[in-house]
């Protein structure tokens, strides 16, 4: 018994060994087999880290965007809702700090943008109130520091400065800002400012061509200087040359069922992490080589739950951890790369 079972090991092992080099080196049946099997296609890059936040009933409103302040450890939501706190301040590991309320009509978009010398938050505002149609700079504590639009007022001009539904803006290492201006108002265009907010270039016209915008709803800046525009009514993501705004091109191939409403960069340069709204959905696309856009590949995803419907994201630069704005849960959920340590429990 003991020889027939040494001889099955061993024809087994054999067997093996034939359909993995049928598998890579013969049959285009088996090989075609062997890369359909989802395990081979994608790989786990992130998990839930369910821990996060503590205390989740601060929650009351809908989550619409999440901004991590890496170096401080902060992350801030901003939540849409009457007679609620509109913007909350968690720290990385999840616990709740303040709440701040004034001059913050309808949030859409909120970025992050800390420095040696000061702590500030960018806010979209998309309201239709005394605060509306406006992109806001606040310190940590919400106080306000500035203001750029027309406050109340939408509309298209450049001098004064004005926005209709401005979805999200981008702040670089140098202070010059990138903001996508046209959720589903007048605009749809990409403005780049100075560090005194001066316009420096732009491309604001709806349309399916080059460097044209349906719904242009995130945008961010890769570790190249390269401009990301999330092209979310023509299903692609756009690319420009950060300082003179040459467009590169476009990544459609990824988005046949539905259009990125956001777009990030892993600190490590090497994933670009797009949310899928109305598939409540997250991608994680292989980042291309710096001068050379190449085609758009998924690494991998995550599958939310029905109606969650990922709106914002943002990737901390020291963790890289991804949290996720979710407007049909009401609540923001922080995703950690999968070898990452979590602590066994949170006091």
């Amino acid at each position: 018994m003991a020889r027939l079972g040494v001889c099955a090991a061993g024809a087994g092992l054999v067997l093996a060994v034939l359909v993995l080099h049928l598998l890579f080196c013969g049959s285009p049946v088996l090989r075609e087999f062997g890369f359909q099997i989802p395990w081979r296609r994608e790989v786990v890059l992130y998990r839930l880290d369910v821990g996060w936040p503590l205390h989740s009933e601060y929650f009351t409103g809908a989550t619409f965007c999440v901004a991590v302040d890496a170096p401080n450890g902060l992350v801030y939501v901003a939540q849409r809702g009457d007679d609620i706190p509109k913007v909350l301040v968690f720290t990385e590991d999840g616990y709740f700090l303040r709440a701040w309320n004034d001059t913050v009509d309808t949030p859409h978009g909120v970025f992050a943008a800390s420095s040696q010398h000061e702590q500030s938050v960018w806010i979209t505002d998309v309201g239709n109130g005394s605060f509306g149609h406006t992109v806001k700079k606040y310190n940590s504590f919400g106080d306000l520091v500035q203001v750029l639009g027309t406050p109340g007022t939408k509309g298209t001009g450049l001098n004064p400065l004005q926005f209709d539904n401005p979805a999200e803006l981008y702040v670089d290492d140098t202070g010059e800002l990138y903001i996508v201006d046209g959720d589903g108002g007048l605009n749809n265009r990409l403005i780049k400012l100075s560090q005194d907010f001066m316009v420096l270039w732009l491309h604001g016209e709806k349309g399916t061509g080059p460097a044209k915008f349906n719904t242009p709803h995130s945008v961010t800046v890769d570790p190249a200087g390269q401009v990301w525009v999330a092209d979310r009514g023509n299903r692609r993501l756009q690319v420009f040359h950060g300082d003179t705004g040459e467009w590169l091109g476009a990544w459609t191939d990824c988005f046949a069922e539905e259009g990125p409403s956001s777009v990030r960069f892993t600190p490590d340069g090497k994933y670009v992490v797009v949310a899928q709204l109305s598939l409540s959905r997250l991608l994680l696309l292989a980042a291309p080589p710096v001068g050379r856009l190449g085609p758009c590949r998924v690494v991998s995803s995550i599958q939310l739950a029905d109606q969650v419907s990922p709106h914002l994201l943002d990737v901390s630069a020291k963790t890289g951890a991804i949290y996720v704005a979710e407007i049909g849960a009401k609540q923001v959920q922080k995703y950690v790369p999968f070898n990452s340590h979590l602590p066994a429990f949170r006091s």
